[in-house]
């Protein structure tokens, strides 16, 4: 039964995620991926507080056309 499930599921979690990555929602997790291929380890990655307060510090700097 639970198989059934996670393919009647499959499709929601791509919509699910595919709108995450179109309003921006996962740019954390990039970063600290991104991160960690930099460095080889997350130690030192600004916490997410911290991402999230530079990146609306970047826009305010620098604004560009975006739907907010």
């Amino acid at each position: 039964m639970s198989a059934a499930v996670a393919r009647l599921a499959a499709p929601f979690r791509a919509v699910h995620w595919y709108l995450k990555e179109l309003m921006g929602e996962n740019a954390y997790q990039h970063y600290l991926a991104s991160y960690e291929r930099r460095h080889g380890t997350r130690e030192g990655a600004m916490a997410e507080r911290a991402f999230w307060r530079d990146v609306t510090d970047a826009q305010d700097r620098n604004p560009q056309t975006r739907c907010c």
